[in-house]
């Protein structure tokens, strides 16, 4: 008997032992927490303002969205979780969710959330959360994250679209801000993602998964971190001076690029060596500023708005800093 034919008898025996838990870890809800807090900036700095109720809906919906996104990459990624160490107790991979129950979870999840933002909001944030999902799905989890070493830079953007969904929900259109905020997203998501894959390479490896660390080793996945925490830095920044940004965004803004790229700086210094003696402990505390500094450019967005509720305009910081 095989070693797979070993583990599809294991799994066979466990399917049917789900618990409530499990369905909702389906639903990726770290990801989920993270795509509803920076959805609900875009929604609340928007200039137009959005009834209470409708807010809370529109946000529930766009939570159930990507929670249908992960329920739908649990169940295409099952092969590859399960030959991870950090995944391989997923309710799929593990047994306790059969692969057609997470299937089904995550299509019906994805009609509803989609129907229900259109009835309660616009039809373009109903669209534009019908293409987060599905470039998700289709772009990232079916075709480019086996296909590329590049499949974070470009499959990154369905995280990006949130903010652009909140942003919808109040305005009915797509603006510089909203684009921004994408775009700050966006250029977040490799060095984040490539600090995450370099102390798990062996992982990757083992799944095969043409992760950047493991096709072209840890010396150019520590350079293409630096190159994307330049270019970011200017994207982040530029938010400042617009209608939702303003002096206190600036100042958190400058101070983590100035973090983050030094951060990079020294990644990129670091010999193989020297991270294999510490375990990856430098790039794991790059991971974990990744983390922070993208959590607070989206609560200084929100200091902002509470800042221009005040009555404090900034157009006239300069007097009143």
């Amino acid at each position: 008997m095989t070693d797979a034919t070993i583990i599809e008898r294991a799994i066979a025996e466990r399917e049917g032992d789900a618990e409530f838990g499990d369905f909702l870890a389906l639903l990726k809800p770290r990801v989920m927490s993270l795509v509803v807090f920076t959805a609900a900036v875009g929604l609340v700095v928007a200039p137009q303002p959005v009834h209470p109720l409708i807010a809370l809906a529109a946000i529930l919906f766009i939570a159930i969205g990507a929670g249908a996104s992960g329920a739908l990459n649990m169940w295409w990624d099952a092969d590859i979780d399960r030959q991870m160490r950090r995944t391989r107790n997923r309710p799929v991979p593990a047994g306790r969710v059969s692969a057609d129950d997470a299937r089904l979870l995550g299509l019906w999840l994805s009609v509803i959330a989609v129907v229900m933002l259109d009835l309660t909001t616009n039809l373009l944030a109903a669209a534009l959360l019908a293409f987060t999902i599905f470039f998700y799905v289709v772009i990232y989890s079916m075709w480019l994250k086996r296909a590329t070493p590049m499949n974070i830079v470009i499959g990154g953007a369905a995280g990006a679209f949130p903010p652009m969904i909140g942003w919808a929900v109040a305005t009915g259109n797509i603006s510089v801000e909203s684009m921004l905020m994408f775009g700050l997203i966006f250029l977040w998501t490799p060095p984040h993602f490539w600090a995450l894959a370099l102390f798990l390479d062996d992982d990757y490896a083992r799944a095969d998964v043409p992760m950047l660390p493991v096709t072209h080793g840890e010396r150019a996945t520590r350079r293409q971190i630096l190159f994307y925490a330049v270019v970011l830095a200017p994207v982040s920044l530029a938010l400042a001076f617009t209608q939702i940004g303003g002096p206190v965004y600036l100042a958190i803004s400058g101070v983590l690029n100035v973090l983050f790229v030094a951060g990079a700086l020294r990644l990129l210094m670091r010999s193989g060596a020297e991270a294999q003696a510490d375990r990856h402990l430098a790039e794991r505390r790059y991971f974990r500023l990744s983390l922070v500094y993208m959590l607070a450019h989206f609560a200084g967005l929100l200091a902002e708005a509470a800042l221009r509720w005040s009555g404090l305009d900034w157009a006239a910081w300069p007097q009143w800093v």
